[in-house]
This record gives structure tokens, C-alpha cells and sequence, in this order.
């Protein structure tokens, strides 16, 4: 049974959120079960402290063991200190009151702690991908799930540049899944593009998702929520199926803002939860549909002196392109997992290769501690944070120039006819 509440004027209160979550909680038998609840990491935006005592709280008591899979993706381990202030407790606290409970990280790319679970074949794989690829992609994930007899999947939903909307599944594929899917999945959201992906429901790359799921028969149940910076507006529990779905209608709403124009000159502010540009790329993600042909696009994250913690290496190796400048020299960059490659034009944009020569769309540029040399070797522009001053850049849309504080999760359109 679905359990739903939504709001489009105002948020939940905790209070209703923790009623919802009693209610959806109460009706799953956990008696005598190992329960492993699938949570995302520091970058998606989500009441964790509230929740992660909610779980423990409902299930903690009922089931027979109750731990916490971090689902990562390709995002570097949290450390001990980032975890307990992630879920909200002290160190006493884990020790003491939380001491029965385990917390993990996923290990994308670490062999011994994935296992097979079937094989999606080439037919499949072309007939879902529309003929962009034909290959067989072998399903790995995190061992630790079969070792439960219920998983509870839960986070936020918003607008992607992969995927379409976050969340359900997507906390399984490729949130805890092995290298295998995670660069398919990727590597096709990007032959389709981001301008064509985001926030679009029905996706290639979700029915992919789906498809992979398919082989799992763990038991699962989601709990999904719609959050904006004031706070909940959405809460949907039910089969990941149905909770997921209803979450992105209300993402649909909340979390796409819709423009008469297109802008010269773009500023986005990257919050302080994306630490490197393998995450503050969300800027582009989500404003590129308004950039106009040969705008500028400045990421603003003076907080940042990373391109990548896990992949920086294989960037400054690649560096930043259009995906021509990859498809028609896909030998040369061979060694490079495609989801490196498919985060690259993500950020880099629309563009074409021909006769040797990029063109890119738009000018992305970072404005952070990366320093200028290494943003001329990956192929991104350089602006020095200290030079900006946000306030020249307030309240001046008529001119073509857009500021955005905390961009990355709104996705910003044009509006139908503008």
C-alpha cells in the first residue's frame, strides 16, 4: 500500500514526516529479517539525521538486524567523522546506542565485495538503447545484499542528466552497483545527452535500470522524497516502483524552473556539499538548456580544489569534450571507463568535432581553487573566485546575464513557445 503526502505551497512538518514514516514502517513485517536500508551520501540534499533515527527507531527494534549501505556510486568512501555527522549522531552515540547497527560504504572497485547476479544480453541492450549500443553488460552489485532478507530504499528525488529523475532504483543502479553498469549507464545517458535526458521520466536509461533489476529478488520496499532547500514537500512509501514514480511527478513541478529566454552569461553557485567538479558538474547538468549558443557558463565553487578525489587522473588524462570529440576517436580514449568519458561531455556540453577541430556549444568555466594551468589541460575555462563580486551579478536576466545560488538540483528550462 502506497503512503503519501505532498505539499506544493509550504513543506512537511517533522512531525508529519515521522507519522508518514511510522505508518509505512508499521505495516512491513521485519520480524526475524536482516534489514539493509540503502541511504545516499552527502551530495543529494535530505533530512538524513531525522530518517536515519526514524529507521532505527521503527525496524531497529522489530527485525533482526538493522545496517546501513552507503550508496556511492564512484564517489570516494566517507570518512568515520563525515558518516556521523551525515546521519546526525555522536560518536557516544554510535558506540552506545547505535552499537548493533553497521554502516557501510560501498565499494564500487573492489571485486571481492561484488557479486553476479545475471547478465543483461547484447539484444537487449540494443533494443532498450534504441541501437546505441550492443553489448552484453554483466549485472554486478554489492554482495551485502543478499545477505537480507529486506532492503528499504531511501533518498531523494530530483531532475538527472543520466537517468531522468533520481532515486528508486537508481539507489541500487549504479548506487551500489559494480563497474560494469555503471559505465554503460552512464556512457549512454551521454550518447543521448543531458538536454535530452533531464528531468525527463521515461528514460532508455531508467527502463535499463529496471531491467537490471530484474534480477535481484531481494524483497524491497522505498521510501522517496521530494526535497527542496525550505525542506520536504513530498514523501511516497511504497514498492520502489510506485513511491519512485509518484516522486517524480511532484519533482516535475518543484524542481524544474521555467524561462522566456535563454541567457549570455550564467552564474551558478555550487553548494558546499559537491566537493569536487565530478559533482559541482551538476551546475551545467542543470542549466545548459538555457545557455544560449556561445554563452558563458561559469561554475562558482571557490570551496573546490579537485576536479575529481576518485577519477582526477583519468580527467587530466581526457580532459573535457563534447561527446564527437569522443565518438569519433574512441581508440585513443579506450582506456578510460566510459562513465569518466560521459561526465566529461556532461560538463563540457553540446558541440561538434570535424577535421580535428572541437566546437563547443557553449564556454564552461571554473571558478574555484583548481588552478588555471590544470583548467587549460582538462579544456575548461578559468576565472579566479576572488575576482568575482556576486552582488555585479543580481537582478540582471533583461540583459542576458542569470545568477543562480545553490545550482545543481533545479533544472532550468525554457518554456514551451519562448
Amino acid at each position: 500500500m502506497l503512503i503519501e503526502k505532498a505539499v506544493e505551497q509550504g513543506i512537511l512538518s517533522d512531525d508529519e514526516l515521522r507519522q508518514l514514516t511510522s505508518q509505512a514502517l508499521s505495516d512491513i513485517d521485519v520480524r526475524g529479517k536482516r534489514v539493509l536500508v540503502i541511504i545516499p551520501d552527502t551530495t543529494r540534499t535530505a533530512p538524513m539525521p531525522l530518517f536515519f533515527r526514524l529507521f532505527s527507531e521503527h525496524l531497529g527494534k522489530r527485525a533482526k538486524q538493522l545496517d546501513y549501505l552507503i550508496a556511492l556510486g564512484t564517489h570516494p568512501p566517507m570518512s568515520e567523522e563525515r558518516i556521523l555527522s551525515h546521519l546526525g549522531i555522536s560518536a557516544q552515540e554510535k558506540q552506545d546506542k547505535y552499537a548493533h547497527i553497521g554502516i557501510f560504504n560501498h565499494q564500487w572497485d573492489r571485486p571481492e565485495a561484488l557479486t553476479t547476479i545475471g547478465t543483461i544480453p547484447a539484444r537487449e541492450v540494443q533494443e532498450v538503447s534504441g541501437g546505441l549500443l550492443d553489448e552484453d553488460v554483466a549485472i554486478t552489485l554489492n554482495k551485502k545484499v543478499l545477505d537480507y532478507g529486506l532492503l528499504v530504499i531511501f533518498g531523494p528525488v530530483f531532475p538527472h542528466e543520466v537517468v531522468g529523475f533520481s532515486g528508486g532504483h537508481k539507489y541500487l543502479f549504479p548506487g551500489i552497483s559494480g563497474p560494469e553498469f555503471l559505465n554503460l549507464f552512464h556512457w549512454l545517458g551521454a550518447l543521448i545527452t543531458n538536454v535530452k535526458v533531464n528531468g525527463i521520466k521515461d528514460t532508455p536509461v531508467r527502463q535499463m535500470i529496471n531491467r537490471a533489476v530484474a534480477f535481484l529478488e531481494v524483497p524491497r520496499v522505498c521510501v522517496a522524497l521530494v526535497v527542496t532547500h525550505e525542506g520536504v514537500k513530498g514523501l511516497f512509501a511504497g514498492t520502489p516502483e510506485e513511491a519512485w514514480s509518484k516522486a517524480a511527478d511532484l519533482s516535475a513541478k518543484v524542481h524544474i524552473a521555467y524561462h522566456d529566454r535563454t541567457y549570455d552569461k550564467v552564474l551558478g553557485i555550487a553548494p558546499r556539499m559537491y566537493d569536487d567538479i565530478w559533482t559541482a558538474g551538476k551546475v551545467m547538468y542543470k542549466l545548459e538548456p538555457v545557455l544560449a549558443d556561445g554563452a558563458e557558463l561559469i561554475i562558482y565553487a571557490p570551496h573546490i580544489s579537485e576536479v575529481s578525489y576518485t577519477h582526477g587522473h583519468l580527467l587530466d588524462k581526457a580532459g573535457y569534450h563534447c561527446r564527437e570529440y569522443f565518438l569519433k576517436q574512441m581508440d585513443t580514449f579506450k582506456d578510460v571507463p566510459r562513465a569518466v568519458l560521459a561526465h566529461s561531455t556532461h560538463v563540457k556540453g553540446l558541440g561538434t568535432f570535424e577535421k580535428g577541430i572541437e566546437r563547443p556549444r557553449v564556454n564552461v568555466v571554473l571558478a574555484t581553487r583548481i588552478p588555471a594551468e590544470r583548467c587549460r589541460r582538462i579544456n575548461l575555462g578559468y576565472r579566479n573566485p576572488d575576482d568575482i563580486n556576486l552582488d555585479d551579478w543580481k537582478n540582471r536576466e533583461d540583459e542576458g546575464i542569470l545568477l543562480v545560488p545553490d545550482a545543481g538540483e533545479t533544472l532550468h528550462r525554457l518554456r514551451k513557445g519562448a
